[in-house]
């Protein structure tokens, strides 16, 4: 039987390609969704649809057609015929960068193409851009993210323009230009603008805005007190205790009963947007002060200023100056022992040295004080300053405010009142030197170094002590010649300060013996102990700390 003819296998068809849609771009999506014609159309004229096909990514705030319908009559017409306008507002709508709906709640702000800030807040689970809501999120393009919205949103005029067009400005308005400012508030900025209102200017002594026209350096400095440079949304402001003016004093900034207060002032209202920067309505002028007037303003400082003028200090700090002030609260007053302060409201000359304690000649910057040791305070005596991680330490007390600068100097806000301390509660009170402490005290030697002096004492740390051999310290309390001839072997008659101490090859103890001196790569020691912290100030001295126990020979 023949075999059968093999039948070729038949072709399998070629698959057919399945054309893929292009990518579509924002201005492919607008074009085609049909909602967008006038924004399509604006695009269009003002050259911009080749820049929002471009790569990107872009973040389109895009107004729907009803939302072009509801500006005012002839408007579009208007933009249509100035493209550099037209131009403006459209990329006012755009954001660089595809920001998703996610990120966009996230937000409070966001800097557009055209250069200035759009708003971002949400309110009651809406999203609105300046004034106009989010009505569909996250349609995404090649080239980024569209959001639809409601309302064309415009950018805002300048600062100076806005407050004449606002009306409740007239009196700011007409100061502003009588001080020759208005050139430089309708500048790029950014600035902050305090703005007082016409009611809050009606509040100042009847004829003083009449002087100020005729004094018109005086009206500049007020004027340039409400400006900050750079933009702060209320958010920023509140985050910050002290604001540098364009005048250069400082402004500060509480919450006060649920009140936002700048100085004096209430903020009223807040953020409104300007091309160049940020207006907030207050409803008082603020004007700059010295340091008195300044602590005075604040509310938080009444028992100082009372005790100010118990002590007749007043008019020397209102003085010419510059003054640094640390200035404690009236909660740090309220930290002394029941009694104190009628104590020594009953016993000036001690009041007024305990407040010329607070007080360092010239105006020394929060900068400059964590570069400092020490600082000469016009009570005569010195305050030890430390750098304690982030906070600054003046003796016991911590900076919480720095640098608000007066007229007349600057003040920094403590938590505590400070006291001059002599070498014995320096030491007790740092908590470092309880056993020598308790040395001093079995040797009877308290009396003596809390004496007028001065002193130079080398503190041996507890640590210090811990490295003797066991049962040493027990013994030297059992030897009080001993422990004496030890304890002021660590004294040094007279006030010597670091500087002075590594010009030394030796110094005489009280106890009689010298001891050595020397520095080996930048460590200083005294005999065989490192000086690990110098210079901390007493009202009879000075101490460095060493890190062991010194012995005298025997």
């Amino acid at each position: 039987m023949p075999e059968p003819t093999p039948v070729p296998p038949t072709q399998a068809p070629e698959p057919t390609a399945v054309p893929t849609e292009a990518p579509k771009t924002i201005v492919d999506i607008a074009v085609e969704d049909g909602r967008f014609t006038t924004l399509v159309a604006a695009v269009q004229a003002a050259g911009l649809a080749e820049t929002l096909s471009g790569e990107g990514p872009f973040t389109v705030f895009a107004p729907t057609d009803d939302a072009f319908a509801k500006l005012p009559e002839g408007t579009v017409e208007a933009l249509l015929a100035d493209i550099p306008t037209l131009s403006e507002i459209l990329l006012y709508h755009v954001v660089p960068g595809a920001v998703m709906a996610e990120q966009v709640v996230e937000l409070k702000s966001a800097e557009t193409a055209a250069g200035i800030d759009v708003r971002i807040k949400v309110m009651d689970g809406k999203v609105f851009i300046n004034d106009a809501e989010v009505l569909i999120t996250d349609i995404e393009a090649s080239n980024g993210v569209i959001h639809v919205i409601d309302s064309v949103i415009l950018p805002p005029a300048d600062i100076v323009d806005i407050a004449v067009a606002d009306g409740r400005f007239t009196t700011l308005v007409a100061a502003v230009q009588a001080a020759g400012l208005v050139e430089t508030l309708k500048g790029e900025g950014p600035f902050t603008v305090f703005a007082p209102t016409d009611d809050a200017f009606a509040k100042l002594p009847e004829g003083t805005i009449e002087a100020l026209l005729a004094d018109i350096p005086a009206l500049s400095d007020i004027l340039l007190y409400h400006v900050v440079p750079g933009k702060y949304y209320a958010e920023d402001v509140l985050a910050m205790p002290v604001l540098e003016s364009a005048q250069g004093s400082s402004l500060l900034v509480k919450l006060m009963e649920g009140k936002a207060m700048l100085n004096d002032a209430e903020i009223i209202i807040t953020d409104i947007p300007a091309r160049n920067g940020v207006i907030h309505v207050i409803d008082t002028v603020v004007t700059p002060g010295n340091i008195v007037e300044t602590a005075v303003k604040d509310g938080r400082f009444t028992t100082l200023a009372a005790a100010l003028q118990a002590a007749n200090l007043v008019e020397a700090l209102q003085g010419e100056g510059p003054f640094t002030v640390f200035a404690p609260t009236d909660e740090a007053f309220a930290k002394l022992p029941e009694g104190t302060v009628e104590a020594l409201l009953a016993d000036i000359p001690t009041l007024s040295n305990i407040l010329l304690y607070h007080v360092v000649e010239g105006s020394v910057k929060a900068a400059d004080v964590a570069g400092l040791s020490n600082a000469d305070t016009l009570a005569g005596e010195k305050l030890n300053i430390m750098i304690d991680g982030e906070k600054v330490m003046i003796n016991d007390a911590q900076v919480i405010i720095a640098d608000i600068v007066t007229t007349n100097g600057v003040i920094h806000v403590i938590d505590t009142v400070l006291q001059p301390r002599d070498i014995v509660d320096t030491a007790v009170a740092d908590g470092r030197f309880t056993t020598l402490a308790a040395a001093l005290e079995a040797a009877g030697l308290i009396e003596t170094l809390k004496g007028a002096g001065p002193f130079t004492v080398f503190a041996p740390t507890d640590d210090a002590f811990a490295k003797l051999p066991e049962g040493t310290v027990e013994a030297l309390l059992a030897d009080i010649p001993a422990l004496t001839n030890i304890l002021t072997y660590h004294v040094v008659a007279g006030e010597v300060y670091a500087a002075d101490v590594v010009n030394l090859e030796s110094a005489a103890t009280v106890q009689g013996q010298p001891v050595s001196i020397k520095v080996e790569d930048g460590k200083v020691f005294i005999n065989e102990a490192q000086v690990i912290i110098t210079d901390i100030a007493a009202s009879n001295g000075v101490i460095h700390v060493i890190d062991s126990v010194i012995l005298p020979p025997q």
